[in-house]
């Protein structure tokens, strides 16, 4: 056996995000595919949605236990996490440190901002956790769908929270979802967060969901990618939308910002041309080392697959590492790359990409195969845009030079169609979308 399949079979680090407080949330996002979660325990009155103390210390321990790496960390989410109170944390911290032995330990911490305030920033703070901020852009784009149960506006009360953040100097990053509505204005969402946030760490999540055309067992109507009997829901980002928005605010960050502000899948496509790992599961060959905790202490494959055929056990009587190395587990990690279709196996572009999320393969190929991912099209808009740029600073690296210097040569450049200036009206563009370059970047 080789070192690569001992790796693929056997990861040195897991990742179990945790959600104690499950499903239960103060606002309701339209486009959560978390919220209905609640109804796979019909039996549990809404104050009783907190993970218990036995839980807690099972995971925590069993989680430390997991890794065989000197750095563990751990990411708290939801629903939303505050809901639960600095208690709780103040708990899992403590008990962080009794079973560390000898382990570097990080937080982090996905919320909607609403609840923090300044006795919270300053726990935050105290025991140095990175608070990641769910945001989608200016007030008339962010109050599209993140609303309170009343239906009301959350704007002002997440900006309120983040002036407590910045208060007390609390590291923190911006989480942006992306959907149909807001996917057509990068440039005023990408001189919101950078110039009115100040936020130099970006993540920009496509939301693509399907719903079912009929009533399921577990009662759940967002379903995975193997039910075929679904509709994508109207909130779902285009394809080719997603790419021009990426392409987009690239334009302007590697003019600008290299260097200076950092946006996640920009890193993690630069990664993949230097031949490094790409960082994010979802562009990695293979998937199944990030999993997901419930209140109640059963871990499931991944985030985006709650769903019951996909449950491992629970920390009450399963160790985290032993589901993690569990055969249903390590099949569910493989068949990300034994299901991948030709059509992507050929793809120019499969070393960045590896097909993409398993939760969003759910389009056929040009040529009938299944397991397409819906995002193909705007994966190619994008890593075909921004090719020549990663090309330039991937060379800058591997000869020991900042990356940032592309920024000098793309300043020069009046518009991106100069980066194509060998193409030809009426070939396929340079940029991967499949469309004639005078449709496209040619246009």
């Amino acid at each position: 056996m080789t070192s690569k399949t001992q790796k693929i079979n056997n990861p040195l680090s897991v990742h179990v995000m945790a959600k104690p407080s499950g499903a239960i949330c103060n606002i309701s996002c339209e486009y959560c595919f978390y919220l209905e979660k609640e109804k796979l325990y019909p039996s549990v009155s809404k104050s009783k949605w907190k993970m218990s103390d036995e839980v807690l210390e099972n995971y925590v321990k069993q989680y430390i236990e997991a890794q065989k790496v000197p750095v563990v960390n751990f990411a708290w989410q939801g629903g939303e996490p505050t809901l639960l109170g600095i208690d709780f944390y103040k708990k899992a911290v403590k008990l962080q440190k009794f079973y560390a032995k000898g382990k570097t330990i990080t937080n982090a911490f996905q919320t909607n901002a609403i609840l923090i305030d300044d006795k919270w920033a300053e726990f935050l703070k105290q025991e140095n956790f990175l608070v990641g901020v769910s945001i989608d852009g200016p007030q008339k784009l962010h109050d599209r769908y993140r609303v309170d149960r009343g239906n009301n506006p959350t704007f002002e009360k997440v900006i309120k929270g983040l002036d407590s953040i910045k208060k007390f100097n609390v590291e923190f990053n911006t989480l942006t979802v992306l959907h149909r509505h807001n996917a057509d204005y990068p440039e005023e969402i990408y001189k919101f967060l950078t110039e009115d946030l100040d936020s130099n760490f970006m993540q920009f999540i496509p939301i693509v969901e399907r719903v079912s055309r009929i009533e399921r067992d577990d009662k759940l109507a967002l379903v995975d990618p193997d039910h075929e009997e679904a509709d994508l829901t109207d909130w779902s980002v285009g394809s080719e939308q997603y790419g021009r928005f990426l392409a987009k605010i690239f334009d302007i960050w590697v003019k600008k910002d290299v260097g200076k502000r950092f946006v996640q899948i920009f890193d993690t496509t630069l990664a993949s041309w230097v031949g490094n790992h790409p960082g994010l599961c979802i562009f990695a060959e293979t998937c199944g080392d990030a999993m997901i905790i419930e209140h109640n202490g059963d871990v499931y494959s991944c985030d985006h697959f709650v769903y019951p055929d996909y449950k491992l056990g629970n920390v009450k009587n399963k160790s985290i590492r032993d589901m993690t190395d569990s055969p249903e587990q390590r099949k569910f990690g493989m068949d990300k790359k034994n299901t991948l279709p030709k059509y992507c196996r050929e793809c120019e572009f499969k070393f960045a990409c590896n097909g993409g999320c398993p939760k969003q393969r759910f389009i056929t190929t040009p040529d009938g195969e299944p397991g397409l991912n819906y995002l193909c099209k705007g994966y190619k808009v994008f890593f075909g845009h921004t090719a020549p740029y990663m090309k330039f600073m991937a060379n800058e690296l591997k000869n020991a030079r900042p990356p940032s210097n592309i920024m000098i040569k793309a300043r020069n450049i009046s518009t991106s169609n100069d980066m194509y200036s060998g193409a030809k009206r009426n070939k396929p563009c340079p940029c991967g979308s499949e469309k004639k370059y005078k449709f496209c970047h040619g246009a």
